[in-house]
This record gives structure tokens, C-alpha cells and sequence, in this order.
């Protein structure tokens, strides 16, 4: 099985619990406005890479993953799912933690091949680190290009598989960070028993300079970045939603 990988990291450290090996894919439906990865969008320019010579590569750094393991992130994983599927299999064969880290975007639950394909990478996969990016519809349509609905249907079929999940979120001004939007973040997370974590992102500009390097117009020009005191916040406005919801779904039982 042959991947098109964008790039490799050895020594990831927030990709996932501990110091972990992080395989960068190609491909990607989303147009998020604050993309830090425009790059990885296309399968333009992929180095090809079977599994094989990843976890070569994985294997040659082993012992500095031993509290930690293996990320696919993008891009978007589960465009190429077969591939990251066979990846899996074969590093959760030799006793390596695996963590993906994706959009959900690419969940069909109408379509009963593709599920098979879900339910079996759910079996190799350690952990889910799922990225939402607005929770209201309408309005992660203007950030991304794409709806949400698919998205939360996936946190949910995690939920029901109990696949151990860690949700992200990136607060950007006046997009995100609006209190309304983080409380039913909050709410939402409290109907799923599975989330073992929550990373509130803030948004930085980084990612400016590589648009100007591939001749692109930034869409959030202007944007100020979010102050680590303003993801503090919000993060305990999603928190204090969360906790809130949850001993109210828990006293209905």
C-alpha cells in the first residue's frame, strides 16, 4: 500500500500524548480560512511512501516513543483511509500507540462500504484527535467550505465505538470566540462519554508567510492573533458548558 505523504516528523509533541513520530498526508476537502497547511491540500507534489518505509523510519527513533507513538495528520487522514487503515494494523501489530488526527470530514454514514472501512480502522486506532472547527453550520460552511453535519455525526459514532477521543478547537477573533458558540461546543461534548480531553487552539498568523511563498491571498488578513489569556477563557466557557450539561444528562438517568 502506497501513501502520498507531504512530510515526516520525528519528534512531535502536540500531536497526541508523549514525544510522537507524525506522518504528514496529502489531500484535503477543506478550505479552512486559517489553514496553516495550504500545501497539503492538493495530492500534487506527494513523495509516495508504503507503509513499509514509514515504520522503518518509525522503528529507526523507537525509543524515543516510549510514551508516545505514531500521528497521521494532514491534510485530511482519512482521504487516503486505506492507506492510514494498513499503517495502523501494522503498527498496532508491533504494540505502537496510534493517534489520528483528522476532521472528520469524510464520514458517510450512508454508505455501507465505507463504514466497513471506518469500523475496521476503528480497530487499530489508539486515539482520535478530532478537530472541530465551528460547531454552528452555517457558519463552519463560511470557514471551511464544507458542513459540519458529518463531522458531529463521526464524534458520534466514535462515541458509540468508544474510541478515546480528544477534541480540538481554534478560537479565532470574532469567529470562533463568541460565547454562544463555545457553550454549545461544551454542551455538545457533554453528550459523548468518550472525550478524554479538550485543546483549545488560539489562533496565530504563522501560516501568513507560506501562503505568500505559494503566490496565495490569505483570507484572514487582518485577523489579530488570540492572546493566550483570551484561550484560557474559552476554553472555561466551553468547560463550564460542558460540566453543566453533563450533571444535567447525568441526573435524567
Amino acid at each position: 500500500m502506497i501513501g502520498k505523504i507531504h512530510s515526516l516528523e520525528s519528534f512531535g509533541t502536540v500531536d497526541g500524548p508523549g514525544t510522537r513520530f507524525v506522518v504528514f498526508v496529502k489531500g484535503c476537502p477543506m478550505r479552512c480560512q486559517y489553514c496553516h497547511n495550504p500545501d497539503t491540500w492538493e495530492m500534487t507534489g506527494a513523495k509516495e511512501m508504503t507503509v513499509e518505509e514509514i515504520l522503518a523510519k518509525y522503528e529507526s527513533t523507537k525509543e524515543f516513543y516510549r510514551n508516545g507513538g505514531l500521528t497521521v495528520t494532514g491534510g485530511e487522514p482519512l482521504v487516503q483511509i486505506d492507506f492510514v487503515t494498513e499503517l495502523f494494523e501494522q503498527a498496532a501489530g508491533k504494540g505502537i500507540h496510534t493517534c489520528l488526527d483528522t476532521s472528520g470530514i469524510m464520514f458517510r454514514p450512508e454508505d455501507p462500504v465505507l463504514m466497513e472501512k471506518y469500523d475496521r480502522l476503528m480497530q487499530v486506532t489508539s486515539l482520535v484527535m478530532l478537530d472541530i472547527k465551528h460547531i454552528d453550520d452555517a457558519e463552519h460552511r463560511k470557514l471551511t467550505g464544507q458542513p459540519n453535519g458529518n463531522i458531529l455525526a463521526f464524534a458520534r459514532y466514535l462515541n458509540e465505538k468508544q474510541v478515546p477521543m480528544w477534541i480540538r478547537h481554534v478560537v479565532v477573533p470574532g469567529i470562533t470566540d463568541k460565547e454562544e458558540y463555545l457553550v454549545r461546543l461544551g454542551e455538545f461534548m457533554a453528550e459523548l462519554d468518550n472525550v478524554k480531553a479538550l485543546d483549545v487552539l488560539p489562533y496565530h498568523t504563522m501560516g501568513i508567510v507560506k501562503y505568500e511563498n505559494l503566490g496565495m491571498e490569505y483570507p484572514l488578513k487582518g485577523v489579530p492573533p488570540l492572546s493566550k489569556e483570551e484561550a484560557i477563557k474559552a476554553r472555561n466557557t466551553i468547560l463550564r458548558a460542558y460540566k453543566v450539561h453533563h450533571v444535567k444528562k447525568t441526573s435524567e438517568k
